[in-house]
């Protein structure tokens, strides 16, 4: 069975911009999951797919990464903002080298845009890796601190990165 999809961009960014900024987010996940072992490699790369299929969409506003303890407690995090015009940066993927925390888990939140709800005949139909499920959890990460971020970008589409630590 083969599923397909198309998509229209108005702003003068491709899907090889889309692409670009996600390889970025993608390595991101997997220097996570490396260096933690929350996660395994395969994971991530798995969450790195969704999270592309949905940004060439424009299904996405924020992806919310928090890496959490055994007890429950975060420890580190990073929120990535999605802007599809006046993005900067296109600083290397890095700054995630999180402590060895195997028996801890990492905690992935997708925000939608609008779009994502206008669209709910179509977005659902996306062959997504993972079942994403709502969730009432909170991620200001109000026990950690802003400790930084950095921005990916190509051609006007980006993400923002934020870090807390």
């Amino acid at each position: 069975m083969s599923n397909s999809y198309s998509s229209t961009y108005s702003s003068t960014y491709t899907v090889a911009d889309v692409e670009k900024v996600i390889r970025s987010i993608k390595a991101d996940l997997i220097m996570i999951a490396s260096s933690t072992r929350a996660m395994t490699e395969d994971k991530a790369r798995s969450y790195a797919h969704d999270i592309e299929l949905l940004a060439k969409n424009e299904y996405l506003s924020k992806v919310d990464v928090t890496l959490i303890s055994s007890q429950g407690s975060e420890i580190k995090a990073l929120k990535y903002i999605f802007q599809s015009e006046n993005a900067s940066g296109g600083e290397r993927p890095g700054g995630v080298m999180w402590p060895y925390t195997p028996s801890g888990r990492v905690r992935i939140i997708l925000s939608y845009t609008e779009k994502y709800r206008n669209e709910s005949e179509k977005s659902s139909k996306l062959v997504l890796e993972n079942n994403w499920v709502s969730t009432t959890e909170s991620t200001t990460h109000s026990t950690l601190s802003n400790s930084g971020g950095r921005g990916y970008s190509s051609n006007g589409y980006g993400v923002n990165r934020s870090d807390y630590s």
